[in-house]
């Protein structure tokens, strides 16, 4: 039996598809199972598997008959591995040759470990980037309540550590933000801290052509994170609680002090039940809050009093922005 199963859905994904299964197959590490679903396309993508499948005994085919979507289909395929690691691919990236092979040396290594992840290398229609996510899990585990930490299509992780858990179509784009953001509650995660995958970025990315769906689907993730943390979801309040631990830039300066005694409250409540390393969360909130204060919508007086006398954060402030601001308000 496999050790591995790699997942990868595809839709329409004749230009790429070649490429992607081309750097699974063409892995150091070399037994595994790549179960491709696609989502009935309509282009060449089918012949184009079928043709690989013939070759390579490795590569199995599901071809649906109707149009399912990514979230339903790495269900399917999490549900059908019969395997003790899975990993997660995308039919438009490329895998570097190692990245199973350190993948595997990482999870079979550390028995804690059960998701590892892999820094990225965005190409395409955009500059060339490495994506450096938080490497420890409890840095990632605080990381969480802004962003997703991990990409997707760079995870491996034990079938074990995810049990019953979904990717949810509600949060359909963000939909392995929301999976993960689960799952770091059960299993420790990590990222090797190394490029491992380049991210194609083009036109017909997911993300691009629905950022509006994204946006609203990121604040339910991380609203239900701040309530598993024991913060009430009272729409008033919750508004100040995320804008303590996710960047809103603009914000009024009677926002920003109800944003700043909501992280007061924040870093109380993990100083009771230590969920977060203590460390890593306030330093998280610090640098949010301080980027919150020097991106105000406007300044007075009192705002600029408030900022020295009750803040807390006013030390934390460089020089030259407290005079900024000082001179803002006076004006």
């Amino acid at each position: 039996m496999a050790q591995l199963t790699v997942i990868m859905p595809v839709y329409n994904g004749e230009n790429y598809l070649e490429e992607a299964v081309d750097s699974i197959l063409n892995q150091t590490f070399t037994d595994f199972i790549l179960l491709v679903l696609n989502d009935n396309s309509t282009d060449n993508t089918k012949s184009i598997l079928d043709t690989y499948s013939e070759k390579d005994k490795r590569l199995k085919v599901i071809h649906k008959t109707q149009n399912e979507g990514p979230a339903n289909l790495r269900n399917e395929g999490i549900s059908l591995a019969n395997t003790p690691y899975i990993a997660l691919m995308d039919a438009d990236d490329i895998a570097l040759p190692t990245r199973f092979e350190k993948q595997l040396d990482v999870l079979k290594n550390n028995t804690n470990i059960g998701v590892c992840g892999t820094w990225f290398t965005i190409f395409g229609d955009k500059k060339e980037k490495t994506i450096k996510h938080a490497i420890t899990h409890e840095a990632l585990k605080v990381q969480f309540l802004n962003s997703c930490g991990i990409g997707n299509p760079t995870v491996m992780f034990k079938a074990s550590a995810v049990e019953d858990l979904k990717f949810e179509h509600q949060y359909v784009p963000a939909e392995d933000y929301g999976f993960w953001s689960e799952a770091i509650k059960t299993t420790e995660f990590y990222n090797i801290p190394e490029a491992l995958l380049r991210y194609r970025w083009h036109p017909n990315n997911i993300s691009q052509t629905k950022e509006e769906n994204l946006r609203k689907a990121e604040v339910s993730i991380k609203k239900k994170q701040l309530e598993s943390f024991g913060v009430d979801d009272d729409v008033i309040h919750m508004e100040s609680f995320l804008n303590a631990v996710s960047l809103k830039r603009k914000l009024s300066p009677d926002a920003i002090i109800s944003t700043i005694e909501a992280s007061k409250k924040l870093r109380m409540r993990n100083a009771k039940i230590n969920y977060y390393n203590q460390g890593v969360f306030e330093a998280h909130i610090n640098r949010t809050i301080v980027r919150t204060i020097r991106n105000a919508s406007s300044y007075n007086l009192e705002f600029f009093k408030y900022l020295k006398n009750k803040s807390g954060y006013f030390n934390q402030i460089p020089i030259l922005d407290k005079i900024i601001i000082f001179l803002k308000s006076l004006f």
